[in-house]
């Protein structure tokens, strides 16, 4: 008896999975099907990603320089390359303006010489200036949100056009500033001689987390910030499909929340403790099963910033932590991880 056409076809859809599984068992990973997945240059800023060797970013008065070199990109006046997670965000980025296309352009004829305040571009919050081997090549100006907080005003330098883009464009970019400044090449003569040991636990502030993820006892906690920008703790689950879920924070909680991770945030490194710790390694400071994990993520963003993990104390005052993966070990006083331990306490978590 011949088989059935059904038949058939799920005898190949058996065979092309099989192969699948193979494939995945001998390499680690599926194929990857390049050929029908392509990126096109859609953004407003043409300039192939790869071809940018020097990135100025400008914020107030504030400018932070960047340049591409062999071992990856390198802040003005430092010998060594970036951290990989700020490297990420800055490729991102770079990427965002090459293919992410505006939702909206306003043109010149229906412009004039007051507009651009109105758009918060005249003075922009934000700069970013782009150079290749030949020279300046492009200058990004962003300005404010629109009304309903989803995208942002942005303007090419030298064109009067107004682009309205998707607000994760400005957003990437927000980050990589707020990272490049946290680097020790970025923070000027006043932190010269403060000691080796110095400088921020985290690699990105909090005024740029919009979720914090705090993992502790096998219990998670999670914090958000509503639309208005306000901390809650995030309860329950449910789906955020289709806007059907609308959080409001409550004041008074809103400003515990803040206050705690504001000051966690500003963490100081008390000592490099180790570089290059493999995982067997790791249990000597108490990191191959964290105390406590701490998950940042970024606004429009589902992937961690940063990951955190919190070991066992260090002589009584201070405890050993690292930013995974592959982060130095070093550690931090005890008292700034108790600004965690005592929101979670005041939030009802049980310890």
């Amino acid at each position: 008896m011949r088989p059935g056409r059904s038949s058939v076809l799920a005898i190949g859809c058996a065979v092309v999975a099989a192969a699948l599984l193979v494939v995945f068992a001998s390499s680690g990973r599926l194929p990857g099907f390049r050929g029908l997945v392509k990126f096109e240059a859609g953004g407003i800023v043409g300039l192939a990603p790869e071809s940018v060797t020097r990135v100025e970013l400008r914020r107030g008065d504030r400018s932070i320089v960047l340049h591409r070199g062999a071992g990856g990109w390198v802040p003005d006046g430092a010998g060594e390359a970036v951290p990989a997670e700020l490297a990420k965000h800055l490729d991102a980025g770079l990427r965002f303006l090459n293919v992410s296309k505006p939702t909206r352009e306003i043109a010149e004829r229906d412009l004039d010489a007051g507009s651009f305040a109105g758009f918060g571009l005249d003075p922009p919050a934000g700069l970013v200036l782009l150079g290749t081997a030949d020279g300046p090549a492009a200058t990004v100006n962003f300005g404010s949100l629109n009304p309903p907080g989803t995208s942002q005003y942005a303007r090419l330098g030298g064109a009067a056009t107004v682009y309205l883009m998707p607000r994760h464009v400005g957003g990437e970019w927000d980050v990589v500033q707020d990272m490049a400044s946290r680097l020790p090449a970025a923070a000027g003569p006043a932190s010269a001689g403060a000691g080796a040991g110095t400088g921020h636990l985290l690699p990105v502030s909090m005024a740029r987390v919009w979720a914090v993820e705090v993992i502790r006892a096998g219990a998670l906690t999670r914090f958000e910030r509503d639309s208005a920008g306000d901390w809650f703790r995030h309860t329950g689950t449910h789906s955020h499909a289709a806007g059907a879920v609308t959080h409001k924070a409550d004041p008074a909680q809103a400003r515990l929340i803040a206050a705690a991770l504001g000051a966690f945030g500003e963490t100081p490194i008390e000592r490099q403790v180790a570089q290059g710790v493999d995982a067997p390694g790791l249990a000597e400071f108490g990191l191959a099963f964290p105390e406590i994990i701490v998950l940042l993520y970024a606004r429009d963003n589902p992937t961690p910033v940063a990951r955190l993990e919190l070991g066992q104390l260090s002589g009584g005052f201070d405890r050993f932590a690292r930013l995974a993966p592959g982060g130095d070990v070093v550690t931090i006083a005890e008292f700034e991880v108790r600004h965690l331990t005592g929101l979670l306490k005041a939030m009802g978590v049980p310890s």
